[in-house]
């Protein structure tokens, strides 16, 4: 299974991802976490220590893994010659961080390319390891997202089996979700997720996520209450394993989990 976890800046997607890796490698699966961030986040949400977490070379930033794969130095794009389909297959395996037996990150970085559009070798780096793993790996895929609906208009959405779409209960927010959610839907990805996080009122979250979306259709959707927690854990430098199992967070997004694996 290969799953998107997209939604607008700051309304968990991180944390939903970390939890959501773990669990399902709690679970017995084989789990592969990919952060697809400009400002990759994912590995202290994991529980990789900091000092650790911020030695991590995105593949989008390893200069010398490029160079090698694609034939051209970063920053050669207009008139380099490089491939646009370099060797891919072992980077998991090269770089891809150890969380527990079943688990491994790959800090990918951005894909967005900030030279007006252009392809360069290191986007051409990111977009093939990305393909690969989402149409050949065996393995569960979790893709924390950038921030926005850039990810739905780079030939990768539609390779996905399941997107959460997560959202804070204000209207704002939702009405961001529900024009991912309808992307998500015209790409054709079959299981299409609402997960409304740091919920506080829940008659309130609901009313709003009905006003937005009662006009088009009805949509799964999960509440994850707002959890100390978390908030705890992530002052404290720690990971999600850290939370209690007693977590309403937690218990919310097992049955976020149990609701797709369905």
């Amino acid at each position: 299974m290969k799953v998107l976890i997209a939604g607008k800046g700051g309304v968990g997607k991180t944390t939903i991802s970390a939890l959501t890796a773990h669990l399902l490698a709690d679970k017995g699966y084989n789990v592969i976490a990919l952060d697809t961030d400009s400002i990759p986040n994912l590995a202290l949400n994991l529980g990789i220590p900091y000092e650790k977490a911020k030695e991590i070379i995105p593949l989008s930033k390893n200069e010398h893994l490029i160079e090698e794969r694609t034939g051209a130095k970063p920053g050669n794009s207009w008139g380099s010659l490089f491939s646009l389909t370099p060797k891919v297959n072992d980077i998991v395996e090269k770089y891809g961080i150890t969380v527990k037996p079943n688990l491994k990150l790959v800090i990918v970085g951005s894909i967005d390319q900030s030279n007006e559009g252009c392809l360069c070798p290191a986007i051409a780096l990111a977009k093939a390891f990305l393909k690969h793993l989402l149409t050949s790996s065996k393995e569960v895929v979790i893709v924390d997202s950038e921030a926005g609906a850039e990810v739905f208009g780079r030939g990768l959405a539609q390779n996905f089996d399941a997107l959460i779409c997560v959202s804070e209960p204000t209207l704002k927010s939702l009405t961001i979700s529900k024009k991912l959610i309808e992307m998500g839907r015209e790409l054709g990805i079959k299981k299409l997720h609402l997960a409304i996080n740091k919920v506080k009122d829940q008659q309130k979250a609901l009313s709003i996520k009905n006003k937005v979306f009662l006009e088009t259709y009805s949509i799964p959707t999960n509440l994850i209450i707002f959890d100390e927690n978390i908030i705890k854990a992530e002052n404290e430098g720690k990971g999600v394993q850290s939370i209690p199992d007693n977590s309403p967070a937690l218990t919310d997004v097992k049955n976020l989990i149990q609701s797709i694996i369905l």
